[in-house]
C-alpha cells in the first residue's frame, strides 16, 4: 500500500482527528514542549497510532522539508467518496444540497484555499475530474490546514455528466465567470440547492461546463485589477451561499462574537 508523508502541526491534528485514513505512524520531535506534544499524543494513543519521539533532524530527513514544525505523520492514500455519499450527507442534515465543482483548477494552495472555506461554511461536498486534475496531494491538505479530512471528496469521470446529474436532483448548478452574459452577485436569491463551480486560474470554465450552468454569476468590482484570484473569488460566493441560509450551524467564537 501507498502511504503519504505530511507534516506542520495543524494539518497533522485534523488527519488524526479526521478519522479518514490508514495511519502508520506518528514522529515527534522530542523537545517539543509538553503543551505542543499533548493534543497529537492523545489523538494518536485513542486511535493506536505507534508515536516516535525523534530528533528534529530524523523528521527533516523524512519529510525531505525542514519546515515540518516538528510533526510528521505517515498515512495511507486520502479516500474518496461518491456523489451520492455526499447528497446522502444534505439529506441527513435536513440542508439544501451545498456542493463546490473544481473544473480543473490547479495549484495546491487554490484548491487548499477553497476547501478549507467550504470545510468552515458546511459544504456537503466537493467534486474534482479525475483525469486533468490534481489529487489531494499532501501539499493540498497542508495548505486546507487539514480541512481535507473533514470533508466528502469525489472524483468523477466527467464533470459535464455530474452536473447534468445534479440538475436531475434539483440542484441548481452556479458557475463563476466573467463572461459579459454573467449576472452580478446579489441579483440572484443563493438561498437553494447549489453547486458552485469554479474553473482554471488561468482559462476560467470550459466552455461546455459553462453551458450546462444554470447561472453564470460574476463578483461585482470597481478597481483597477481585472479579477480576484480564483480561490478568493470561489471563497467569497461560498460565505455568500451560507449567508443566504442563514449561516445555519455557526458556532460563536470565545469572545461571543
Amino acid at each position: 500500500m501507498s502511504t503519504e508523508i505530511i507534516t506542520r502541526r495543524n494539518p497533522v491534528l485534523e488527519i488524526l482527528r479526521g478519522n479518514r485514513r490508514n495511519l502508520i505512524g506518528l514522529w515527534l520531535q522530542e523537545d517539543l514542549p509538553k503543551k505542543i506534544k499533548a493534543p497529537f499524543v492523545s489523538k494518536a494513543r485513542s486511535r493506536n497510532v505507534p508515536i516516535h519521539d525523534v530528533s528534529k533532524q530524523t523528521i527533516g530527513r523524512k519529510a525531505q522539508d525542514s519546515r515540518h514544525q516538528g510533526v510528521l505523520i505517515e498515512a495511507g492514500p486520502y479516500q474518496y467518496c461518491s456523489l451520492d455519499e455526499i447528497l446522502s450527507l444534505a439529506s441527513s442534515r435536513g440542508e439544501f444540497p451545498f456542493l463546490l465543482l473544481l473544473d480543473l483548477l490547479h495549484g495546491p494552495q487554490n484548491i487548499g484555499t477553497l476547501l478549507r472555506t467550504a470545510e468552515i461554511c458546511g459544504v456537503h461536498g466537493i467534486i474534482i475530474q479525475d483525469r486533468r486534475a490534481p489529487d489531494i496531494s499532501p501539499a493540498v491538505v497542508q495548505y486546507s490546514a487539514g480541512a481535507s479530512e473533514h470533508l466528502m471528496i469525489a472524483k468523477v469521470t466527467n464533470l459535464v455528466k455530474c452536473i447534468k446529474q445534479l440538475q436531475t436532483y434539483q440542484v441548481w448548478v452556479v458557475g463563476l465567470d466573467l463572461d459579459s452574459s454573467a449576472r452580478q452577485m446579489g441579483e440572484i436569491d443563493l438561498n437553494l440547492p447549489i453547486a458552485i463551480v469554479v474553473g482554471h486560474e488561468g482559462n476560467g470554465l470550459r466552455r461546455l461546463v459553462r453551458q450546462e450552468c444554470d447561472i453564470l454569476l460574476q463578483l461585482p468590482m470597481r478597481g483597477h485589477v481585472e479579477s480576484l484570484n480564483a480561490a478568493v473569488a470561489g471563497s467569497i460566493l461560498i460565505y455568500e451561499s451560507w449567508q443566504a441560509r442563514g449561516f445555519p450551524g455557526a458556532i460563536k467564537n470565545e469572545a461571543g462574537q
